[in-house]
């Protein structure tokens, strides 16, 4: 009887292993900035690029930031001749795939600051996962691209 339960007991440590190394794999959002508007727009675009060095995709279901009072992803595509932006619900990051935010594609609409920002201020950025982790990254107020 002793010897039953050592044994489900390693069985079930054994099953839980790739639940844990997936979970401690984690993405990375680098080379974050968000792009000064020309004007006292109260709307920015951010970019960074994401990668998830991970063996299973991993989801991005939103953004979030005390700086702005609105955070949203969003994508730029042409359609019928015409510049479009849309909301990306999710944002699917494959396994072992780097995405970029660049300007004119993938990127975050920042809505109405709640301060004023300078170049070169830095605003921190959660990322909401689908399974319940977030993915934090900094980016830097500039008027061009790294």
């Amino acid at each position: 009887m002793r010897m039953n339960r050592l044994v489900l007991l390693l069985l079930l440590m054994a099953a839980a292993l790739p639940a844990v190394a997936s979970e401690a794999c984690m993405p990375v959002a680098s080379d974050g900035w968000i792009r000064k508007p020309p004007a006292n727009l109260p709307v920015m675009a951010g970019y960074a690029t994401l990668e998830n060095p991970c063996d299973t995709a991993v989801t991005i279901v939103a953004a979030s930031t005390d700086a702005f009072a609105d955070t949203s992803i969003h994508v730029t595509r042409i359609e019928d001749g015409v510049s479009r932006m849309r909301v990306t619900p999710a944002l699917e990051l494959p396994a072992g795939a780097t995405v970029g935010m660049e300007p004119g594609g993938l990127h975050l609409m920042l809505v109405n600051p709640k301060a004023p920002l300078q170049l070169g201020d830095k605003v921190s950025i959660a990322f909401a996962l689908e399974d319940g982790r977030t993915l934090t990254g900094e980016f830097e107020l500039r008027s061009t691209a790294p």
